[in-house]
């Protein structure tokens, strides 16, 4: 099949699906196989499992509406007005004309590392924030490309999607150290005594591999969701070669962003930790983004409609 750049798209989409309700999944079971092991039975199980999903249901409905100041904090990100910077300012505002999209806030972080990101619940709420670094390294066209790229995000309701990975992955690390610090206390005592010895085993090995697994769930719905807003940032454009060649630009550049962290590494564009490059399968499955070659290739690969 041609890897036309609606085939790509829709092949992300179904690939993020697929591991969302896989995720969901997992973590319902976790959740049950851990509580069971605490001594939970029937009813007082599920009652449990029910209060955790409600309680990541409420973080996640703060994250919701809080999330993008708090990452803007971090970032050092500071909102600019179009008098500010003319040029970046017209980019947004035609790339959203051309996708029907209400045009986001723009944000600066003085920066030499070139880099972007995207952030808000919505489109009417969205951000989208570069850094002077990216401004200075870039020609127009490439702009555009990391541009229309983040506005993707913003239309694919991508910083939603991951603020409630994000949550999930953090509310079952906290409920796996709860369950050892219940056994601590000797509520497995009670567990072995009634019989639940298996679910007793099968907790300890939840908590133990059920948070790295949960973390590598998340980081491949973080690669699948920017192979997403590539192949979209390519359609809006319709120059893929100019995100290709950001992309490139990007990587290679040795500076390391100062207000990043691994809190919100996924957002941007590109790791914003600088390192040796690696083709290690291991490097890959602990990254937050794809490999720049294998982006690079499959923007250079599409074929506009």
């Amino acid at each position: 099949m041609v890897a036309t750049t609606y085939n790509q798209i829709d092949a992300n989409r179904r690939r993020t699906l697929l591991l969302m309700v896989g995720f969901s999944f997992f973590i319902v079971v976790v959740a049950y196989i851990l509580v069971r092991a605490l001594g939970y039975q029937g009813v007082g199980a599920l009652s449990f499992v029910g209060i955790f999903l409600v309680v990541s249901g409420l973080i996640n409905l703060a994250s919701y509406y809080w999330s993008d100041k708090l990452v803007l904090g971090l970032a050092g990100a500071k909102e600019i007005q179009k008098k500010d910077n003319p040029e970046v300012y017209r980019a947004v505002e035609n790339l959203c004309i051309a996708d029907g999209l209400p045009t986001p806030k723009v944000y600066i972080i003085d920066d030499p590392a070139p880099n972007a990101f995207a952030t808000g619940r919505d489109p009417k709420h969205s951000v989208i924030a570069v850094t002077t670094g990216l401004l200075n390294r870039l020609e127009k066209l490439e702009l555009e490309g990391v541009i229309a790229h983040e506005l993707s995000h913003v239309k694919n309701y991508d910083t939603r999607l991951m603020s409630i990975v994000v949550v999930l992955v953090g509310l079952l690390a906290v409920l796996a150290d709860f369950f050892f610090r219940s056994m601590w206390w000797g509520r497995s005592a009670d567990n072995r005594n009634s019989g639940g010895a298996i679910f007793l085993v099968l907790g300890i090995v939840a908590a133990i591999f059920a948070p790295i697994a949960a973390n590598l769930i998340k980081l491949a719905v973080s690669r699948r969701r920017e192979f997403l807003a590539d192949s979209s940032g390519a359609l809006l454009t319709r120059y893929p070669e100019g995100l290709a060649s950001a992309l490139v630009k990007i990587s290679a550049d040795p500076n390391t962003l100062k207000g990043a962290n691994t809190a919100t590494a996924h957002l941007y564009i590109s790791n914003p930790f600088k390192g040796k490059q690696s083709t290690n399968w291991l490097v890959k499955l602990f990254s937050t983004h794809p490999p720049v070659e294998e982006r690079v290739a499959a923007l250079k690969g599409m074929e506009m409609p």
